[in-house]
């Protein structure tokens, strides 16, 4: 789930045509993605969803009253000594244990380091304490690439043993569910991970009758066709990913912008207008959140300035110097609703501009705190950090209320360690408190 829109714009519309023509014919209509409005949204009705055509239209499409579900993944290298205590203090409904994989044939990978870690003591801690707290744990099953996503479900033996093997592994630890990422998929193979999907819920609840499938998909085309088969299948949640819209490769910005400053149309409105015009359950969706940032080599310290360089993901927990020093003061910039800074790279770029340079900070383990190590310093005399605080994140999850979602979710826990705000933050979320300014 180190998420990333892999592939240029001429490739996803491509993708997008294919797959909400595959949508269409799933659900026995035909689909079309039509006008999407401007970059600001302004057909999305204040209470949600798209503005119908018909003006009487939005009358017969209730909005479900709003849950406040908090599902939280923590990823395999944020398990250590702490993160069991951290998660003690943050009010989550589920927790997602990142991650296990299978092999070729369907067998369970336990070389890999997630299974390692999950299955070790730091992995049983977090069970013990999810139960001790009554929070929901899953185990998250994760199938990264097309070739693999080819193999797999392209061959039912392979799935028939995988899904007797993360029954069993959940029937052994005691767990509530098992989440399903399955990325970069092939668009001809989402009826066959739809069917995966209810095969392996009717298999797991046979094992235990209260046990959920949750599944993880993308803010975009392809993603709208897995989550579509997946709630059709009986998918109890679906987390739609609302993050990686500015990623490594792409201009700096928001990983989940509200709306967008450079006039393209993905965002996280379009996204939820998507999911809920092609009938993914409100009351089943959780819109995912971002717990980190993004950070550029760009050529001047302006808010929007363009990069000179591939990007790379920026932790909160690993700059702690930066957001606890007591001098330092972020822009929020309120359309894409993400707070901004900039740090001069060489001595020399504050001093041309006159500006005050922030310094980056140092990371908990002594190492550099912003700067992506593949950044031109010689050709990239600022850098540009992008990330969601409580401030920024507050009006996203003011959206999946507006919307009737079932509630929200991060990606991911123990990124926010050190900084309280977080936590409180999804207290207020789960009371239905959220305040509009933390």
């Amino acid at each position: 789930m180190i998420h990333s829109i892999l592939i240029g714009r001429g490739a996803f519309a491509l993708a997008s045509i294919a797959c909400l023509a595959l949508i269409g014919v799933i659900t026995f209509g035909i689909v079309s993605p039509g006008d999407r409005g401007s970059p600001r949204r302004p057909g999305l009705l204040p209470g949600g969803g798209a503005q119908p055509s018909n003006p009487d239209a939005h009358a017969k499409i209730p909005i479900p009253v709003p849950g406040h579900e908090v599902y939280g993944f923590i990823p395999y290298w944020e398990m250590d000594g702490s993160i069991a205590a951290h998660l003690a203090r943050t009010r989550l409904s589920t927790v997602g244990l990142f991650s296990v994989t299978h092999g070729r044939s369907g067998a369970m990978a336990t070389g890999q380091r997630g299974y390692k870690q999950i299955t070790g003591p730091v992995g049983q801690a977090l069970i013990e304490t999810a139960r001790k707290h009554e929070i929901r744990a899953e185990i998250v099953y994760t199938s990264f690439g097309a070739d693999k996503n080819r193999r797999f479900y392209d061959d039912p033996a392979a799935q028939a043993r995988w899904i007797d093997e993360l029954v069993t592994f959940v029937d052994e630890r005691d767990l509530d569910g098992v989440d399903v990422d399955v990325e970069v998929l092939p668009p001809d193979l989402v009826p066959a991970y739809g069917q995966f999907v209810g095969r392996l819920r009717e298999a797991l609840r046979a094992k235990r009758p209260a046990a959920q499938v949750s599944v993880a998909t993308q803010g975009n085309a392809l993603g709208a066709a897995m989550a579509v088969v997946a709630a059709q299948a009986g998918a109890d949640r679906i987390f739609l990913m609302g993050y990686d819209f500015h990623w490594a490769g792409s201009e700096p910005g928001a990983s989940a912008p509200l709306e967008r400053l450079d006039g393209e149309p993905e965002d996280l409105r379009a996204a939820l207008e998507l999911y809920r015009a092609l009938g993914v359950p409100i009351e089943r969706t959780l819109l995912g959140l971002p717990l980190f940032g993004m950070v550029w080599p760009v050529s001047g310290p302006g808010l929007g300035s363009s990069a000179a360089g591939r990007g790379d993901g920026w932790v909160p927990r690993r700059n702690l110097g930066v957001l606890t020093d007591p001098t330092f003061v972020s822009t929020y910039d309120p359309i894409e609703s993400v707070e901004f800074y900039a740090a001069p790279t060489r001595p020399d770029a504050a001093a041309a501009t006159n500006e005050v340079p922030v310094e980056p900070g140092a990371a908990p383990d002594g190492g550099a705190a912003s700067l992506p190590p593949t950044a031109p310093l010689d050709a990239a005399p600022w850098q540009a950090v992008y990330y969601d605080s409580p401030r920024s994140l507050t009006p996203k999850l003011a959206l999946a209320d507006d919307l009737g979602l079932a509630g929200a979710g991060f990606w991911a826990i123990g990124y926010e360690r050190g900084l309280p705000g977080y936590t409180d933050l999804i207290s207020d979320f789960r009371a239905g408190v959220l305040q509009s300014e933390p």
